[in-house]
């Protein structure tokens, strides 16, 4: 799964990954967690004639799906990732994956490795980001949850897939990766079927990602500064064999 993620990238360079999207100024964020706004990017209402820019925008969502169907929010579980392989006739996501796929931004992700309650060893964070820096877009899909009082909430998800070999040591889940060359394809939901877009969600190649042991302080939501990205020595995988060691450093799972 994906429970926590970052985006720490300049305005202007987010607007540029995503050709010419319109953004206001925003802060680096260290550690978003669910419940919390995120970004996300739409296909767009139609751009002024003439232009030969992608027609995209962003808007702000509550991390955490909710279907348009729920009654109370509040006897239904939280959403916050949707799995690739089920999402196109699971209930939950049936709709928006026909209607209202979108991109997520972000700098990268967190996860931990849990190893067994026999192994007697601690949960390590992982802070897992693009090998060659920048931004990456998650697939992601939207809900509008409407009360009875007519107020609106809008809401997402973040799709996850299989693990790739950089990251499976770690965890078996990761989010689904979508290339710029993609995006047009996958914002469309006009002509472009949830089985016609199913082959973009695949793991990443292997070495996309690099992988960083961090500190426990990410666990803490109300820790959000940028030494959360600064990276610990496992000391206890020092001296096994580097194919067994899960991070040390700044080692990559391939």
């Amino acid at each position: 799964m994906c429970g926590r993620f970052a985006l720490t990238c300049s305005v202007a360079d987010l607007s540029d990954f995503f050709s010419g999207l319109d953004l206001d100024d925003f802060p680096a964020r260290y550690n978003i967690a669910p419940t919390q706004p995120i970004l996300v990017v739409i296909a767009g209402e139609g751009r002024e004639r003439g232009s030969n820019l992608p027609d995209r925008r962003a808007v702000l969502v509550r991390w955490g799906l909710t279907p348009g169907w729920v009654k109370d929010p509040k006897d239904f579980p939280l959403l916050i990732n949707a799995r690739a392989e089920t999402a196109i006739g699971k209930a939950s996501f049936r709709a928006a994956m026909r209607h209202r796929r979108v991109l997520i931004p972000a700098s990268g992700f967190y996860e931990w490795r849990r190893p067994s309650k026999e192994s007697g060893e601690k949960p390590q964070a992982y802070w897992i980001r693009p090998r060659r820096g920048g931004v990456v877009a998650f697939a992601g899909l939207m809900e509008t949850w409407s009360s009875a009082d007519g107020s609106e909430v809008d809401t997402g998800a973040i799709l996850t897939t299989s693990a790739n070999g950089g990251i499976s040591a770690i965890h078996d889940r990761m989010p689904v990766v979508i290339n710029p060359e993609d995006f047009s394809r996958w914002l469309n939901c006009k002509t472009q079927e949830p089985r016609e877009v199913a082959d973009l969600m695949q793991p990443v190649q292997d070495d996309f990602f690099e992988t960083i042991p961090v500190s426990d302080k990410v666990n803490k939501v109300a820790n959000m500064g940028p030494d959360l990205h600064e990276p610990v020595v496992i000391e206890r995988l020092l001296n096994a064999p580097e194919k067994q060691r899960p991070g040390d450093g700044q080692l990559s799972f391939f």
